[in-house]
């Protein structure tokens, strides 16, 4: 009965899509990172090698935006339960704690002394969003000219931010910055965030940088609110090799993400730390048929999978974590 209610729908619906179908914007053009008037950004995570001397001899790099904090903060104490955790693995996790808060410190000092626009982003984890956005802030110590972002990697809540908790979190930071952070997220969470956009008016509102490793985005676009993308992702270690890469950022190893902005580098630095909602639009019959093959809401790590995915993965997690997780991209 299901399946003969969404055969039924396509029918109705789809035919008049194509006939009203708007012309794709920009977001639909192929390989748009080799238009050299388009801005591109480098971001890292704090395991990424750099050569600072040889990445600021590329001058089409007008960003940077490295990872600051990683879910709720750590415990420095090292005393009492540490849900099954050793005292000893507590305080090398300190000390990594402690080089990669100098080393985020370090790379902004590097990167605006060149020139760069700054981001930061705050890998979302389960737990208290207030906590993790406090932390985020204390960690990143963002100045009103860089970019914040959440960076949301799925919508299993075992496994990441709840999309409920990543509402409070956006909301927290606009609180305290009067600013909203971007979105950062892959097409699978995106094309839900979208579909429930009215369960999630912040979430569903909030710039998009975009995850997925194909030569276009066509047919993604308009996508709810998200009417392009504010930047995508468009190289990593998963499509990026010795042998073959989408582009090569000089001193860095495969595995440094690259993205690119559909518009030029004066036109990003204008609008890079803006942190404003993009317009609220009402649901239109895409986001009806993307809502039925998502149902239940109650199991959504299940009907994700059962999707065909785009095969994403973020340098912001460990490898070891990737092959786990990547059913929920």
């Amino acid at each position: 009965m299901r399946q003969s209610w969404r055969n039924l729908l396509l029918r109705l619906v789809v035919p008049a899509l194509t006939a009203g179908a708007p012309t794709q914007a920009a977001s639909a053009d192929t390989l748009p990172w080799k238009n050299t008037n388009n801005a591109l950004v480098v971001d890292a995570y704090e395991l990424n090698t750099i050569d600072w001397n040889s990445l600021l001899s590329d001058k089409r790099i007008a960003a940077f935006i490295s990872k600051a904090s990683d879910g709720l903060p750590e415990s420095f104490s090292c005393t009492g339960d540490h849900a099954g955790d050793t005292v000893a693995h507590c305080k090398t996790m300190w000390r990594k704690y402690a080089v990669s808060r100098e080393l985020f410190q370090t790379r902004r000092l590097v990167a605006r002394a060149a020139g760069l626009l700054w981001g930061s982003y705050h890998l979302a984890r389960p737990g208290n969003p207030v906590d993790q956005a406090n932390h985020f802030l204390e960690y990143a110590d963002p100045k009103d000219d860089e970019m914040m972002i959440l960076d949301l990697e799925g919508i299993d809540p075992q496994k990441f931010m709840s999309l409920e908790d990543a509402q409070i979190f956006a909301g927290h930071i606009r609180a305290r910055t009067g600013r909203y952070p971007v979105l950062y997220t892959n097409h699978n969470t995106a094309r839900y965030i979208a579909a429930y956009r009215n369960d999630y008016p912040v979430l569903a509102r909030l710039p998009i940088w975009y995850a997925r490793y194909k030569p276009d985005v066509k047919g993604v676009f308009p996508m709810g609110n998200w009417d392009n993308y504010l930047m995508w992702q468009f190289s990593s270690g998963t499509n990026c090799s010795k042998r073959r890469c989408p582009y090569r950022v000089p001193g860095t190893l495969t595995d440094i993400d690259v993205n690119v902005a559909p518009m030029s580098r004066a036109e990003l630095a204008k609008i890079w730390a803006r942190g404003n909602l993009l317009p609220a639009r009402e649901p239109d019959p895409p986001l009806i048929l993307a809502k039925i093959e998502m149902e239940p809401r109650a199991r959504p790590a299940m009907d994700i999978a059962a999707l065909a995915p785009d095969p994403i993965v973020s340098s912001s997690i460990p490898q070891s974590q990737v092959v786990r997780a990547r059913r929920d991209f």
